[in-house]
């Protein structure tokens, strides 16, 4: 038997709800930059950095990354879970996956906020 450790205890209520909430997060902000692009013509990079220097930009698009870390991992861990039977193998599949999880937050929040 496979316990539900993606949520540290809770329910599988609780992952339904985070990727349902994580999937409207990342269309409503695949919408936003697609009207963006859409809607600005000879787009270059004083324009896409004064776009990006946007706080609330800044902010809508780090919750779009922890939204795709969340969305991946709960699926990840539902895939992983049901195909790799090996206790060892599924492991290891779910540690490579955190760590690059990890590193894509990490790596968004220092293109987002670093110098």
């Amino acid at each position: 038997m496979v316990t539900n450790v993606t949520n540290f205890g809770r329910s599988g209520l609780s992952d339904w709800v985070l990727q349902r909430f994580s999937a409207v997060v990342l269309a409503l902000y695949s919408a936003f930059m697609v009207g963006y692009f859409l809607t600005t013509s000879d787009l270059d990079y004083a324009q896409w950095s004064a776009f990006f220097d946007q706080t609330w930009v800044r902010i809508f698009t780090f919750l779009s990354i922890l939204s795709i870390a969340a969305h991946a991992w709960i699926g990840l861990w539902t895939i992983s879970t049901d195909y790799i039977k090996p206790t060892g193998i599924r492991f290891v599949f779910q540690a490579v996956c955190n760590l690059a999880l990890f590193t894509y937050v990490v790596w968004g929040v220092q293109v987002l906020w670093g110098a």
